[in-house]
C-alpha cells in the first residue's frame, strides 16, 4: 500500500490529536492505554509519531481517537 504525504506529514490530525490531549492533561502513555482498551494495538511512541505527522492514522483510528477525547471528528481533522 502506497501512503501519501500530505503538506511532508503523513495525516493531518496529529497536531489537532496532540491539542486535545494536552487540553485533558493526558500523557501519550495514558492515551495509548485508553486506546488500547478500545481496542487499538497502539503503544506511546505510536501516539509521538501520529503527533509529529511521521505515521499514518486509519479511519477506524481516528473514530477512537475521537471518542477518547472528546473531539469531533471534524475537529480532528481540521474541519470544526
Amino acid at each position: 500500500m502506497k501512503i501519501y504525504d500530505y503538506h511532508g506529514k503523513k495525516n493531518i490530525c496529529g497536531d489537532k490529536i496532540r491539542e486535545a490531549r494536552i487540553k485533558r492533561r493526558m500523557t501519550q502513555a495514558e492515551l495509548a492505554a485508553k486506546a488500547q482498551i478500545e481496542g487499538l494495538a497502539l503503544e506511546r511512541d505510536s501516539i509521538s509519531r501520529i503527533e509529529i505527522g511521521t505515521r499514518f492514522v486509519s479511519d477506524f483510528e481516528l473514530v477512537v481517537f475521537s471518542k477518547i477525547l472528546g473531539v469531533s471528528l471534524d475537529r480532528l481533522t481540521g474541519r470544526g
